[in-house]
């Protein structure tokens, strides 16, 4: 290992592998900012001038800088504008966004800067160390555990949920869970509740209903209630720096979830949007019922948990994708064909057959993050000034963004015609108070619930599967537990209040 370790070492710190560090990094940050250019779109486009390169390890360093250079980038646009630039940074926006409209997007920028580089840094340590150990723990998980593992992440809904509004989250998860079975179904290749529309034969495109869902209605709320959507938009840019109080305040929520976001990377088909979405969950759940109230209203912890598991998570999908050749999410499973296309044969023989390459990528990982945290940290002051666009340009700029996204995300015009649609409910729903991201994460899980539950019926002939596979069972117990968990706390709460009201 150690020997490995020095070859990696030495080819990522050549001239040509740290350009191609420098390079990706930018290029990803840069289109992680932009709405629905997510970093699936960026490294098709670029397979071709990696595989020109002719070296693998050049190439598959340029592709993964952009890779985690995206994720890195993509909370910009979730923070300033309420338009998450990737899937995996839709979470943070629950409270970057409102610490932007309190004046706070300098402070938010920061958080969101260092907890990106300490997850992608914890990351890509634990990657290094755990790598070998953590392919064959991936092997356990087959659909049953999959399907599991999707019920826990339904039933930490009540997270994005404000004091109150439980009914209201379970019933967006189900609205988001029936409009995730629009397209061809899991069991059957046949097209269902397409109203003969074949543009919507695939489904919907995520991004076109991510944009509907936060995008849009923030732009035309800008139209409809000025004067509550003022926020920090007097062009000063204060507060750059995270005090004492609040560096102590989010050092365990780094730590924990630079853990939970890397393992749940690890996992083939989990990657950074549930990583993040978990969380942000597990973090609002075991918080205080004080911190739990700032949740959704620019809690600083609500923001730096999802920034680390999201970037951990980046770094984690690398472990099945370099050990087993399985791709941990749709952006691996494209550096996986540009792999096989380079002649690398990814697996568990590639840290023997080829250290330099699986050691290089590891090694970029840790001088990436390090380039990132350069590059954005004083940039801070520059990006925050978008707050300061006068409101008739920032809306144009938002609908442009929103617009365009979509339409790249599936090229045709109907998705135009679904977000205007989409985004117009949205705002009817925003205006009575719904809450929007339980929809989301319904639509996000809808389809691997059902895929996993498909295949394991298939398998087991049945539902038997819950119980004849102990992690299956084991899972759903914690997503009890988490369904439980929120109401015996207030149940708790409303008991205390009571005996304090009764002068005990």
């Amino acid at each position: 290992m150690l020997e490995g370790l020095l070859i990696g070492l030495q080819t990522a710190l050549s001239l040509q592998n740290l350009l191609m560090v420098i390079g990706g990094c930018l290029i990803g940050t840069f289109i992680g900012m932009l709405p629905g250019l997510g970093p699936m779109s960026i490294i098709a486009i670029m397979i071709p001038v990696a595989i020109s390169m002719g070296d693998p390890s050049a190439a598959l360093i340029l592709l993964a800088g952009v890779y985690y250079g995206a994720i890195f980038g993509g909370s910009t646009s979730s923070i300033l504008l309420n338009a998450p630039g990737v899937a995996g940074t839709v979470a943070s926006s629950f409270d970057g966004y409102p610490m932007a409209k309190q004046g706070k997007a300098g402070k938010a920028l920061t958080i969101a800067a260092i907890a990106s580089f300490a997850g992608g840094t914890i990351g890509a340590l634990l990657l290094m160390i755990f790598a070998p150990m953590l392919s064959s723990v991936a092997l356990l998980f087959h659909s049953a555990e999959y399907f599991a593992l999707m019920v826990v992440g339904l039933s930490a809904i009540a997270a994005f949920a404000g004091t109150g509004q439980v009914a209201k989250a379970m019933m967006m998860t189900v609205l988001g869970l029936i409009m995730a079975t629009v397209g061809e179904g899991a069991l059957f290749n046949l097209p269902r509740f397409t109203m003969g529309v074949m543009d919507l034969q695939s489904g919907f495109g995520f991004i076109t209903l991510a944009m509907a869902m936060f995008a849009l209605p923030e732009a035309l709320f800008l139209v409809l209630k000025p004067k509550t959507t003022q926020g920090g938009g007097d062009g000063k840019i204060k507060d750059l720096r995270i005090t004492r109080s609040e560096a102590r305040a989010i050092a365990p929520v780094i730590g924990r979830q630079s853990l939970q976001g890397f393992f749940i990377g690890v996992l083939p088909g989990a990657g950074a949007t549930i990583a993040s979405f978990l969380g942000y969950a597990v973090e609002r759940n075991i918080a205080t019922k004080e911190e739990q109230e700032e949740f959704g209203k620019g809690s600083i912890k609500g923001l730096a948990a999802p920034e680390t598991a999201n970037n951990a998570a980046c770094t984690g999908s690398f472990v099945p994708l370099l050990t087993l050749g399985i791709p941990g999410s749709g952006t691996t499973a494209i550096l996986l064909g540009a792999l096989i296309a380079l002649n690398v044969s990814p697996g568990p023989r590639l840290m023997i057959d080829e250290p330099q390459i699986f050691w290089a990528v590891i090694m970029s990982m840790f001088i990436g993050n390090l380039v990132l945290l350069i590059l954005n940290l004083p940039l801070i002051p520059y990006i925050a000034k978008v707050l300061s666009i006068p409101r008739n340009y920032l809306i144009p700029f938002i609908l442009f963004f929103t617009l365009m996204g979509a339409y790249i995300g599936q090229n045709n015009a109907t998705e135009l015609l679904l977000l205007v649609g989409f985004g117009i409910c949205a705002t009817a729903l925003k205006f009575a108070d719904y809450p929007l991201a339980p929809l989301l994460i319904g639509f996000i899980l809808g389809g691997m619930l059902e895929n996993n539950f498909a295949r394991s019926m298939q398998l087991y002939d049945g539902i038997g599967f819950i119980w004849e596979r102990p992690m299956t069972l084991g899972l759903l117990v914690i997503a009890a537990i988490l369904v439980v968990l929120p109401s015996y706390r207030a149940r708790r709460a409303r008991a205390r209040a009571a005996g304090v009201a009764d002068g005990d």
